[in-house]
This record gives C-alpha cells, structure tokens and sequence, in this order.
C-alpha cells in the first residue's frame, strides 16, 4: 500500500475514497492482528502510514461534505 497524498485522494470521487477507506480499514485490522499475536510487521512504519492515510481521507471527505453545505445554503 503506497501512501496517498492529498492531492491524490481529492482527485478520487467520493465513492472511490469510502472503497479506498474500506480497504485500508481491512488491512489496518490485519496488521494489528499480526501484531497483537506476536508475529514481525511486514514494515515499522505501515500501520502509522495506514493510520495517517485513513485520517486523511476522513478529512478529505468531511471538506467535501462541509463545502456541499454551504453551496446548498
């Protein structure tokens, strides 16, 4: 999983970032399973790097939402 910048995420539509979010939420999931059971992480950084991406999007998302209410005003 390659890290998303923002430009990249608000490039995406929104349906595309709640599979994208869906998907990153799996993978969180299984890499803190790997972790609680003992097992190595693939890499140090991935489950902070999944963490940072996840946050982005919501952020992203949450712009998206807030400007489509002041449109509708």
């Amino acid at each position: 999983m390659a890290i998303l910048k923002a430009h990249e995420i608000r490039e995406m539509s929104t349906s595309e970032m709640k599979e994208k979010l869906a998907e990153l939420k799996r993978e969180l999931m299984k890499e803190n399973a790997n972790k609680a059971t003992g097992g190595s992480p693939t890499n140090i950084g991935k489950i902070k790097e999944i963490k940072r991406t996840i946050a982005r999007i919501y952020t992203i998302l949450n712009e998206k939402k807030k400007k489509e209410l002041l449109v509708n005003k």
